[in-house]
């Protein structure tokens, strides 16, 4: 049977699967910061693993590669043994910003330490481990380093921070429900002694959330995506205009390709523009392929057909109605343009990359905040815990961004931007 302290930690095992421990912190402290681990830290983080964990140790060598490593993030506690550092304070909140690695005098004990592994082409962080010595228990220091962990993943461009607890950890996993983790799934027999583990993820938004203004709402249908990002837009364009699901439902015929026994079929890039502009907005269409689009995938040939005669009737309405058309791939300069511009633009994703399904999808970006392009996904995925919450002013890296916003073999890259139409 494991020893577990009353602290906070999550440890590896040596097959890369991490082990939870024990419960959080959460009463006052005295003072700390929390820095980036250097090189000389190695006696004292080996000394707490020891005495918090009987079994699954990172190493000496393991520690001395995690703080070298451009892919992980070692964070350090230290007490300054001057008052009392707060929660809330700059010193227990500013572990993201880097500090020169050398080997500096520490002016305290080491009391806790969190380690993050943010390999580089995912938008994705994992707190690979995190522990408190069980002499700075009941200080609320697992807490702070818990906030300090997803200041440093955004910081780095992850969307969303993820760890596993022992199903049978209440007070470890009270504290990441309460500080917005949400559970995505559960592996059994996970750990050496064979408790099952609960995964949680985080959707990482930093200190200032971008607010533009544009209302949220939140799809009613598996097909509806395209119409829930116009209504969106109207929300803050069109004086008066109400979101609901009759208006969801409408824009969707009015804007979608197809509606036959296979099931409903999904908006597209001119349909979606004519609506916008029957409704009272202006609309640019950019387009990276000229001619009918979303074909590849569909075999029967008659819905072929069909899919085909609609799409050149909104291409049609689309020349009558003098709505701008670009053939070409925008770009992120492009986009940035728009929205610095005032515009919200319905955007073209490959649903893989949002919700695990390979199935196109469209999102509202409507915010910069120069790191990131704001979006809202109207598709929020119950079944995994997620909140309108995790759906909403979503925080997208550019690079993340440039690289999902296309779909299909081809890499089709779509978009609407939406604008007030001048009087």
């Amino acid at each position: 049977m494991l020893h577990q302290p009353s602290t906070s930690s999550v440890s590896p095992r040596e097959d890369g699967r991490p082990r939870s421990h024990d419960q959080p912190e959460t009463a006052a402290h005295t003072g700390y910061v929390i820095r980036p681990a250097r090189p000389g830290d190695l006696e004292p983080l080996v000394a707490i693993e020891t005495a918090v964990f009987e079994a699954d140790r990172i190493s000496r060598r393991s520690f001395r590669n995690l703080i070298a490593s451009p892919s992980a993030v070692v964070l350090v506690v230290e007490a300054t043994g001057v008052g009392d550092a707060g929660e809330g304070s700059v010193e227990a909140t500013k572990a993201a910003a880097p500090r020169p690695a050398g080997d500096a005098p520490r002016s305290g004990p080491i009391l806790a330490y969190a380690a993050l592994l943010v390999r580089r082409g995912t938008g994705l962080a994992r707190l690979y481990s995190i522990a408190v010595s069980p002499q700075a228990a009941g200080r609320g220091i697992g807490r702070a380093l818990l906030k300090a962990a997803e200041a440093a993943a955004f910081d780095r461009d992850r969307i969303a921070l993820r760890l596993e607890v022992r199903a049978d950890n209440a007070a470890a996993i009270a504290l990441y429900r309460g500080e917005g983790f949400r559970p995505i799934g559960t592996y059994l027999d996970y750990y050496a002694d064979h408790e099952t583990a609960l995964r949680f993820e985080k959707t990482l938004r930093g200190d200032h959330p971008i607010d533009t203004g544009v209302p949220y709402y939140e799809q009613t249908t598996d097909f509806t995506c395209g119409a829930c990002c116009l209504m969106m837009a109207m929300g803050r364009d069109i004086p008066g205009f109400v979101l609901e699901p009759v208006t969801e439902i409408r824009l969707w015929r009015e804007a979608t390709t197809i509606f036959m026994m296979s099931g409903p079929g999904g908006c597209e890039p001119y349909g979606l523009a004519v609506a916008a502009h029957e409704a009272g907005l202006a609309a640019e269409i950019h387009v990276s392929e000229p001619g009918d689009l979303f074909l590849e995938g569909v075999r029967n040939p008659e819905k072929q057909v069909v899919m085909g005669l609609a799409q050149e009737d909104f291409r049609r309405r689309a020349e009558r109605y003098a709505i701008d058309v670009t053939i070409g791939r925008f770009t992120l300069d492009d986009l940035r343009a728009a929205i610095a511009a005032g515009k919200t633009a319905v955007v073209l994703i490959s649903g893989y990359h949002m919700f695990g399904k390979k199935v196109p999808h469209w999102v509202l970006a409507h915010g910069d905040d120069g790191r990131h392009i704001v979006i809202h996904d109207p598709w929020v995925a119950d079944e995994r815990g997620e909140t309108v919450a995790d759906a909403a002013n979503l925080p997208i890296p550019y690079e993340t961004f440039d690289r999902i916003a296309r779909f299909g073999k081809v890499g089709l890259r779509a978009a609407v931007f939406l604008s007030r139409r001048e009087a």
